[in-house]
């Protein structure tokens, strides 16, 4: 299903019954990347899912974005969906999303998940993005599937599931460039750091122990940085954590959700 807000098309899909909670995801993915919490979630909450702009079967306009036009994209749908109060949990880029959200419009969240994010980027790390749009613009986004794959996914567990290799660089390989580049303009430029002692939602902050795109010491800075927040850390997972180690994950959800 889609809805047109802030500008464009936004793909999503309902389903479950309970609370409402909002799914977004990360940067080369769409909703499906949620599959392995779906049956945890749908038992106790209405579970939105939204491909972000850019992404999946949303529009994906050309240009720079910025995360908080994404935001408003979330809360537009949220909107057009009259869905007046959500839990909302954001996963790297989606977690982006969410600190942006959560800032903006308060009184639309119960509680916040950020998994494996950022509040900010070190120079270091901004300056490895300029090189992934250049690849993306002359090679297209599979070429960066495999480089992201390692990233994302500690070794032992890319040799045992090659299936799930192969579905996330299918999803990295479909991402449009125009989006990818559009997203990959706005994430460097995260910062947020400054106005979290100000965002006022019970907070879970969630990551793997060996994710080396977004740290736990980049995890840290987000929880003590937001009043109360806690913070878990997952052994044996890297960036998405919620695929690798989707039992952990799904048991920390669904404990804190609740």
């Amino acid at each position: 299903m889609k809805v047109h807000a802030n500008g464009i098309d936004i793909h999503y899909a309902i389903s479950g019954n309970g609370p409402w909670v909002t799914l977004s995801h990360s940067l080369f993915c769409d909703g499906s990347m949620w599959d392995p919490q779906m049956a945890a979630l749908e038992a106790h909450f209405t579970v939105l899912r939204f491909d972000t702009r850019g992404h999946g079967r949303s529009d994906a306009p050309p240009g720079a974005y910025t995360l908080a036009q994404m935001a408003d994209d979330a809360l537009g749908l949220l909107d057009a969906l009259k869905v007046e109060r959500t839990h909302f949990v954001g996963l790297s880029m989606g977690g982006m999303i969410g600190q942006h959200l959560a800032l903006k419009a308060p009184q639309r969240i119960d509680r916040l998940v950020l998994a494996d994010t950022v509040c900010r980027f070190p120079p270091e790390a901004q300056a490895l993005w300029p090189e992934r749009i250049r690849i993306a613009a002359e090679q297209g986004t599979a070429a960066l599937a495999e480089s992201t794959l390692a990233r994302w996914f500690t070794a032992s567990y890319r040799a045992t599931h090659p299936e799930v290799m192969a579905r996330i660089a299918a999803l990295i390989g479909a991402t449009p460039v125009a989006g990818f580049v559009g997203c990959a303009q706005a994430i460097p430029r995260m910062d947020t750091l400054a106005r979290l002692p100000g965002l006022n939602r019970p907070t879970l902050v969630i990551v793997g122990e060996q994710d080396i795109g977004t740290p736990p010491a980049m995890s840290q800075e987000i929880a003590a940085a937001i009043p109360g927040a806690r913070l878990e850390i997952i052994a044996d997972a890297s960036h998405l954590s919620n695929i690798e180690q989707a039992d952990a994950f799904n048991r920390l959800l669904l404990e804190f959700l609740a």
